[in-house]
């Protein structure tokens, strides 16, 4: 007999966090969080998504095992100023049983429901900046900080429950020696000239600080014709700078700015964390700091993470002035293998921006969708 219970405590929220590191555990692909940052992120002082949405997390018990996890979100400005009238649910984890994954999207479903909501979709997070989508193919590729990894009997979990694709994510690698110069050096200085533009390049975080406000209003407007964007808030923006941007190396954040220091393009790339957080196990003490700090400074490895761009210079070839800072950027550190984060099947854009870096598709994954 499966049997559900909310988690409300912090004994309860703490097995909710821990549970995928027995369901993984061995597993050389699956990339563990670092679990007190992880509970903050669910912690409604804390996290300021929480102003406008809320969460309610599920576990799962067949004869007193934890067997299953879900988290059911609600994103009130998607309902309200969007007029989406969706249920959210994420963190969907659980052991290869179909009565299990049942139990709790029921759960799901029943939230939904209570609060008039047509459809359900998911795995999605709160909003734009957390994890997204079930991974469908490629399950022998170490996963990222900010990806899911999963077990190959999970889209089967879907299905039987009678979900249908929503939308289907592509992640694509390439080698940085791939970055060929002549494709983007010449362009380069060609697009600066007609279009009065600069690059700015960054040594310390502190001198990114004031522009944080201005990337992340840029970020609101570059992706907001893609399906299902939620803008960040302002109090969201302070929380992101405080949490994630001094520990990105500073030299691995791009600006393009115009004539009157306008901002028109920014990129973020991050170094892989992958194997430090592997060694890190959930926990910053004793070592993971150490791993963390090391994989900050020695990774060979790179994650784009975001890249903006004014809706009036896309199509412009203002990529060619971001690639050009990186080429040299990576050249100095050595960097072997560029990852970049999944990006929507329906974002041709972003394809054809790539397309001559010789990109390998090494990871699919989509998310599910159910009326209610």
């Amino acid at each position: 007999m499966i049997t559900v219970k909310e988690a409300t405590t912090k004994k309860d929220l703490s097995q909710f966090v821990k549970f995928p590191f027995k369901l993984y555990k061995g597993n050389p692909y699956w990339v563990p969080p670092i679990i007190k940052e992880e509970l903050e992120s669910f912690d409604t002082d804390k996290n300021p998504v929480f102003e406008n949405a809320q969460a309610q997390f599920f576990l799962a018990f067949r004869d007193g095992q934890l067997v299953g996890r879900v988290a059911a979100i609600i994103n009130w400005l998607e309902v309200n100023e969007q007029g989406l009238k969706k249920m959210r649910f994420g963190w969907f984890d659980f052991v290869d049983d179909l009565e299990v994954s049942k139990a709790l999207l029921d759960k799901v479903v029943e939230i939904g429901k209570s609060h008039d909501l047509e459809y359900m979709e998911g795995p999605v997070g709160f909003s734009n900046l957390d994890k997204v989508g079930v991974l469908t193919d490629g399950f022998d590729h170490i996963g990222t900080m900010i990806t899911w990894y999963n077990h190959a009997y999970y889209p089967k979990h879907y299905e039987h429950y009678g979900f249908v694709k929503e939308k289907g994510y592509l992640e694509n690698k390439f080698k940085a020696a791939a970055a060929d110069p002549k494709l983007f050096a010449k362009a380069n200085l060609l697009i600066k000239k007609r279009f009065g533009l600069r690059e700015m390049n960054f040594t310390k975080s502190s001198d990114i600080m004031p522009w944080v406000d201005k990337m992340f209003d840029l970020f609101n407007e570059t992706y907001s014709k893609l399906s299902s964007f939620v803008k960040i808030t302002d109090v969201q923006k302070e929380y992101f700078k405080k949490k994630y941007i001094a520990f990105i190396n500073p030299e691995y954040i791009k600006f393009v700015v115009d004539k009157e220091d306008n901002l028109i393009a920014f990129a973020i790339v991050m170094p892989s964390f992958s194997k430090a957080l592997q060694k890190a196990n959930g926990r910053l003490f004793p070592f993971g700091f150490y791993h963390l700090l090391r994989a900050k400074k020695k990774s060979k490895d790179v994650i784009f993470y975001l890249i903006g761009i004014h809706p009036e210079y896309q199509n412009k070839g203002v990529t060619a002035i971001i690639f050009n800072e990186y080429y040299h950027t990576f050249s100095e550190k050595g960097i072997d293998n560029c990852i970049r984060t999944p990006e929507l099947e329906e974002n041709v854009a972003i394809r054809q921006m790539w397309k001559h870096f010789d990109p390998v598709t090494h990871k699919k994954r989509q998310t599910y969708r159910q009326d209610l």
